[in-house]
């Protein structure tokens, strides 16, 4: 049976039908394959997540090393030096910052409570009496309801009460419980038997979760303590790496592996640019929000600095975040509106040194990932991947993506 060609309207439903196949098909395998890679990621997460925190470790001490290496210095020495430096600089800040931290921490639980109350009954007052700008301009005028009358809502009726109707039930007192015959232990030790027997699970579920608990803990120290020596292998390292790390791949020697070595090399520069920079930017924000907290005299202000340093690595997301704190505890801990303002201010002060003074100065004119990729990587990571290992490879991940989208995809293969 001859079938007649589809015509020109019917060949480009089939086409769009086909296309939209094809990019639901894609799409599917892009989400099973990291959930897939969540799964994995969940499982060997105690091995990755240490060699993924020395990685950047080793790209931001990579700059000083090489300064001191170009200065005569053997690279051992350098990454000697550096580590012991490193070392006084962490034991400082344990000595100084981290007791300050703790200290907030405890005060700031334990008046939590008191601050949920205030913020609540704040807002409940500027939902009864709003300001004379937001009466006058956005509400609507009020208007008193008419035909009420006070006398007439309050005013009710006693009921009637007829006694005759009242019936009185006789109440019945329990004979008093008599003695136990002298056969009855057995009775009370099986009771007891029953009632280990009830909590004997419970006991070995605590058990189960303590340990659990504890091997965590033990995981947790023993990744930390291979963070340090992981990050001194690879920049001990680095030249053979850099040298020899082509001739690992699994490719022979061809346009091809020509081509992912580009590709490779594209996605370690994107990465460089943005641990180096964004995570110095971070540092110094939460160094000047620090600062700037104590000389308003906000409460908490270490504490909310070092929050900073953590959260303003993702773009935008971070700063707000701090501010919105900021305000909140300035709001709930002074009683006015002055301190909020002066958070504002140090926001701003600070969010213009970042803008014309850090930024320039630590990153310059080199094009890393767009702050809104950034966030929608960091989200899609601990989403799809899981937890913050999740969030920290989303970065590379996403690097990698717009390495290839930019060179197979949005520009031509020679540009």
């Amino acid at each position: 049976m001859n079938l007649p060609p589809p015509t020109d309207r019917q060949a480009r439903i089939l086409w769009a039908a086909l296309t939209g196949l094809a990019i639901a098909t894609l799409v599917v395998l892009v989400v099973a394959f990291l959930w897939g890679t969540g799964r994995v990621l969940h499982v060997l997460s105690p091995v990755i997540w240490p060699l993924a925190v020395a990685a950047v470790i080793a790209y931001l001490l990579d700059p000083i090393i090489d300064f001191l290496q170009r200065k005569g210095a053997p690279r051992a020495r350098a990454i000697a030096v550096v580590f012991a430096m490193a070392l006084l600089l962490v034991v400082g800040l344990a000595g100084s910052v981290v007791p300050q931290i703790v200290v907030e921490t405890r005060d700031l639980s334990q008046k939590l409570p008191t601050y949920t109350k205030r913020l609540r009954e704040k807002a409940e007052d500027l939902a009864t009496n709003p300001p004379k700008w937001v009466q006058k301009y956005i509400l609507p005028p009020r208007t008193p309801a008419a035909g009420t009358s006070s006398t007439s809502t309050n005013a009710q009726t006693a009921p009637v009460v007829d006694e005759s109707t009242i019936h009185f039930t006789p109440i019945s007192i329990p004979a008093p419980a008599k003695a136990p015959p002298p056969g009855s232990e057995p009775a009370n030790l099986k009771s007891v038997t029953d009632l280990i027997e009830k909590f004997l699970p419970t006991v070995s579920q605590w058990l189960s979760q303590a340990v659990t608990i504890v091997a965590w803990w033990f995981g947790v120290l023993a990744g930390l303590g291979l963070v340090p020596i992981y990050a001194f292998y690879l920049l001990l390292e680095k030249r053979g790496i850099e040298s020899k790390w082509t001739h690992y791949l699994p490719v022979a020697d061809s346009s091809f592996k020509t081509e992912l070595v580009f590709v490779l090399r594209s996605i370690n520069d994107y990465l460089i640019t943005f641990f180096r920079g964004q995570v110095l930017v971070a540092i110094c924000d939460g160094i000047l929000y620090t600062i700037g907290f104590l000389i308003i005299g906000l409460p908490y202000a270490v504490l909310l600095g070092v929050m900073a340093t953590f959260l303003t690595i993702v773009p935008f997301l971070g700063a707000i975040t701090t501010c919105v704190v900021a305000l909140v505890i300035a709001l709930v801990s002074s009683g006015n509106w002055h301190q909020p303002a002066l958070v504002l201010a140090v926001f701003a002060v600070v969010q213009t040194l970042e803008g014309f003074v850090i930024q320039p100065k630590i990153i310059g004119d080199r094009v890393g990932l767009h702050p809104l990729t950034i966030i929608i990587a960091l989200m899609v990571g601990t989403t799809l991947l899981g937890g913050i290992l999740g969030g920290i490879l989303a970065i590379p991940l996403t690097a990698a993506l717009r390495v290839i989208m930019f060179r197979y995809v949005w520009k031509k293969r020679g540009d």
